[in-house]
């Protein structure tokens, strides 16, 4: 199926996101395993409504808001989820690796976490978006992670901003309390900052440091996890 990959995705594609969820689901079943920041309650609606029975995993770094905790309990509570909340592993415990080496920091606390929760899977769902960072600008909407050995499935990976914004409203979904105060991408809070006018979407993650991930969706042979940012002012 590996070598199909390309091929499904391109077919996939223009049918939208809940025809790539479905094929997902039917591929892989209740063996499918979602990964999501909770960030906005799009992709947990569409999962409700096309993958129901894939468990919906949350990675607590141990420094997420407490809203994007209570949050992610509220939408699986509303859309009927299978949700499983990682913590990392007992050893690695607070501390302020976050002010030195946001690097390490992201691979202990949600990379290590993310690769243990994919053992034994064959099917993986995620929130990428194109328009998130220059390092996802050309991600397919079903892929082949060799670094995983896992089938990783983007099915909102096309949508534009204004389509994710849109799809929230046309379907009243609940919001992030946090997005009302001018957090457009949420992570951790040591170092996510509220998004200034005329600034990219993900200007308030790592803010003031050339870094735009976390190291989840960095692939062999992908650019480099660290990425210059889109300048201010260009949108997506």
């Amino acid at each position: 199926m590996i070598d199909d990959l390309p091929r499904i995705a391109a077919e996939l594609e223009p049918l939208g996101a809940g025809a790539v969820l479905k094929w997902a689901h039917d591929k892989f079943g209740a063996d499918l395993i979602v990964t999501n920041s909770f960030e906005d309650a799009a992709l947990a609606h569409l999962v409700g409504l096309y993958a129901p029975s894939a468990e919906n995993v949350l990675l607590d770094t141990q420094y997420l808001f407490p809203e994007s905790l209570e949050f992610a309990r509220t939408v699986a509570d509303r859309y009927d989820l299978r949700l499983t909340i990682v913590q990392p592993p007992a050893d690695v415990v607070p501390d302020n690796l976050w002010q030195t080496n946001t690097d390490g920091c992201c691979h202990v606390r949600k990379v290590i976490p993310l690769e243990n929760a994919l053992k034994g899977r064959n099917g993986w769902v995620t929130g990428v978006r194109r328009v998130d960072a220059p390092t996802r600008a050309t991600t397919p909407v079903i892929e082949w992670d060799a670094r995983r050995n896992v089938v990783k499935v983007n099915p909102i990976v096309a949508w534009s901003d204004h389509e994710l914004d849109t799809y929230i409203i046309d379907n009243n979904l609940p919001v992030n309390p946090l997005t009302e105060r001018g957090f457009a991408s949420i992570g951790c809070w040591p170092c996510t900052q509220p998004v200034q006018p005329g600034e990219d979407r993900r200007a308030g993650r790592w803010a003031g440091q050339n870094k735009t991930e976390c190291g989840l969706h960095v692939t062999i042979g992908s650019p480099s996890a660290v990425e210059q940012r889109p300048k201010i002012g260009t949108g997506s």
